[in-house]
């Protein structure tokens, strides 16, 4: 059964007013539902990342729920022991990584690897902005090729690691992506993943308004814009199977890229290139979509 607006009206959210996150974040939007998801049943552990800062400082805090701060390597392996704490207390509550890209993609990656090669009983949620955003705009292995940073000011050479993908390959039950651009399809996700055992992993774009550069008010419209020129296909792999979630009919790429200051330095010529990796990595999905199983 798909969850509607009525739905998640009628669950009560973990995040308060009064943060101090920035206009138009798209990781708080992303929270807003996955918290009405999942419930207050719920414990997050949190690297170093944007969030630590949007809790609010001491002794305030924006998130009603049970909340970890760890080192941005250890979030993964410490969501672990949680959980096993509360299992051995005779307890079921989730657990939930709530980690930002550079402490999932770069500097999590190892105890992330871990767990999932384990079968940890966690879910872990990466909130993707696409670089280190809080610590000045670095780039990071999830920025796309091309994207201007504050270390790449002439555009990022290399291409993302397909994150989702590393992870499937542990053969885990459950991964998929979302977008704030989509929340049903990321609502229902959150709650398909809720009601599976063993490691689950979900990977939001979240687009970030001062980060790539676009007005506050364009972030749900951007997060759908990337799902709707295939920048940000969305697609579920549950027990080694694909399944493509949302097929949009597709809109040119230069739509969302322009929208975007960190593509400032892009030329028509290149979003053509861009264009091409777009729709190669589209149809290799769609092809994986018709295998009996991916991994």
């Amino acid at each position: 059964m798909s969850l509607t607006i009525h739905d998640l009206r009628r669950r009560e959210s973990s995040y308060l007013p009064g943060s101090a996150a920035c206009p138009g974040c798209g990781a708080t939007i992303a929270f807003r539902i996955a918290s009405r998801v999942l419930g207050p049943n719920t414990v997050y552990v949190i690297p170093a990342c944007c969030f630590s800062i949007i809790q609010s400082p001491y002794p305030r805090t924006a998130i009603s729920a049970p909340i970890l701060n760890f080192a941005f390597a250890a979030s993964a392996a410490a969501a672990s022991g949680i959980k096993r704490a509360y299992k051995y207390a005779g307890k079921d509550v989730n657990v939930v990584v709530w980690a930002g890209d550079g402490g999932t993609v770069d500097i999590g990656i190892q105890a992330l690897s871990g767990a999932a090669e384990r079968g940890e009983d966690i879910i872990y949620i990466c909130y993707d902005n696409e670089a280190y955003m809080n610590t000045g705009i670095q780039r990071s292995g999830a920025t796309p090729i091309k994207a201007i940073t504050k270390t790449t000011p002439t555009g990022k050479r290399e291409m993302p690691k397909d994150m989702p993908m590393i992870v499937a390959a542990h053969k885990v039950p459950y991964v998929a992506t979302a977008s704030v651009g989509y929340p049903f399809d990321l609502a229902n996700k959150l709650e398909k993943a809720k009601r599976i055992s063993g490691f689950r992993y979900i990977h939001i774009l979240s687009p970030c308004p001062p980060g790539w550069d676009f007005p506050v008010s364009k972030t749900a419209e951007l997060g759908k814009l990337a799902v709707d020129t295939y920048f940000w296909p969305l697609y579920e792999i549950e027990n080694g199977k694909l399944r493509v979630t949302i097929k949009p009919r597709k809109k040119s790429l230069k739509d969302f890229i322009s929208m975007q200051g960190r593509f400032g330095s892009v030329k028509d010529d290149e979003i053509e290139e861009l264009e091409k990796i777009v729709m190669e990595k589209w149809n290799f999905l769609l092809h994986l979509e018709k295998s009996d199983k991916v991994f």
